[in-house]
Order: C-alpha cells, then structure tokens, then sequence
C-alpha cells in the first residue's frame, strides 16, 4: 500500500530537459520527502538511464541524490520503468532506495485500488512496430552487448536515437492512452484509478465504468503532477509547493453499503 498523500510524476526526461526543469524536479522531490506519503515515478524521469558496473549517467546524479532523500525520509517510492529509463538495476534499488519495476504495477494507492503503466506500446495498432523493437532493447542479450559500449559513445548512441518520442505530445492528442484506460477499466472492474505516462497529455477524467483515468503530463510541457488522497485525485502544478490549486479533481465515489 502506498499511503497518502501520494504523488504521481512522468515524463521529465531529465538530461534532455532544461536545467530549469531539473531544479524543479528537485525542488518538488524535496518537498515530498518533508510531506509526502508516497511516490510514484511513472517513467522517463530520466532522457537516458543505464548501469553500468561502476558508471551511471552524470546527468542524472543530482536527480539520483535527492531521490535517496526522499527514500531515507521513510517515503516509499515506485518507480516504473519507461520506454526511456527501463535500464535500471542496483543503482536505483539499493542506492537509491527505489522500488524499481517494470509495468503494469497494480495495488493501493492512498486507498484507491490502483493500475499504474507508463503507457508505451498500449495503442493496437500504431505502437505495433514499437511492440517489436522494445523486445529486442529490453532483450538481456542486447543489454549486455550495450554494458560493453564506452559510457561516452553508449550515451551519445541513446540520446541521439530518442528525439522523436521525447518532444512532441501525442499526435493523437492522448486519445489511444485514453482508450487504453478504457480497455483496462472493462477488463478490471475493480479498479479505481488508472494512471499512465507517455503521452506527455496531462489527463484526468471519469471513465464509464466509474474509474478515474490519470496522465500526470510531461515536465518538458508544465510541471504537473497527480496528488492522491483517499478521498480525491488532483491534477496540480509545481509552483514550489504542492498545495497549489487544483487544475482538475475528481472525489472518490462512496462505498456502496452491503445490503
């Protein structure tokens, strides 16, 4: 269970990102350590991650640092793998003290019964190449190959690969996503909230079914976030404190009472 308040960020893309962006990233990692119940990182908070033995990327060092802040303050922190950063390992687990996972993640968030995807290669049919390429990149073979690349080159090789699905909204304005949400409300009646990435469209909407679809947006845009309580969902942006006024929400329905 993750406990409230807490609070869902995506979509960074930090060492890509602005420095400005990195400095409010930071700052709002800091300010959860001192109030936040939880944290949820749902991918691509870095533009490029990967481990090797004793070499992380620089640019993430001080996003990394503050990040273990927030762990050794007792906030637990999800972190979700995205199509950018999915090469994590060590660093971020024990060093960071990170709960470094692939999606979908499914459980309790702040009491709300909760499926948290980062969202890239959820679309049928236009991610249907996508499907196939991330196989190959997330192929343990392939990573070990990568590990013997010099950091330099390994580093330059990602980020100049990358710029397509890091600097555009989703040309379908986040419909696919939403439909994704949709297909994952009917599937899963017990679901409360869903929340995905990657389309870099900040969303929040109530679904036919009665869930509440989240997209917390991309920094790169406006620094929005998702801040869950029991009783509501808040769509937010960082101003220097997380008690700036709600772009959107939505309350948490009532429990049925039992006949």
């Amino acid at each position: 269970m993750l406990t409230s308040p807490c609070y869902i960020i995506s979509d960074a893309h930090l060492g890509f990102a602005s420095a400005e962006v990195e400095r409010a990233v930071i700052s709002f990692l800091r300010h959860v350590a001192q109030r936040g119940g939880s944290l949820v990182i749902n991918g691509d908070l870095f533009e490029f991650w990967f481990e090797w033995k004793t070499v992380i990327p620089r640019r993430g060092f001080r996003t990394l640092a503050a990040l273990a802040d927030v762990s050794d303050a007792g906030v637990p922190v999800v972190m979700i793998a995205g199509n950018h950063d999915c090469w994590g390992g060590d660093v971020l687990r024990r060093d960071a003290g990170v709960d470094y996972q692939f999606g979908p993640w499914l459980g309790d968030v702040a009491g709300w019964r909760t499926r948290v995807e980062h969202g890239d290669g959820l679309r049928p049919v236009e991610d249907k190449r996508y499907r196939l390429l991330r196989r190959v990149l997330r192929n343990p073979l392939a990573i070990r190959s990568f590990r013997w690349l010099h950091p330099d080159i390994a580093t330059r090789l990602a980020t100049g690969s990358s710029h397509a699905s890091r600097t555009y909204s989703a040309r379908d304005g986040g419909r696919g996503l939403h439909d994704a949400a949709v297909r994952a409300g009917e599937a899963d009646a017990s679901l409360e909230l869903i929340v995905f990435g990657h389309s870099h469209v900040a969303t929040l909407d109530r679904l036919s079914t009665g869930a509440v679809y989240a997209n917390p947006g991309s920094w790169l845009d406006a620094p929005t976030f998702l801040k869950v309580t029991p009783d509501r969902v808040a769509l937010r942006q960082w101003d220097g404190s997380a008690e700036s006024s709600d772009l959107n929400a939505f309350h948490r329905p009532a429990e049925k009472a039992l006949p």
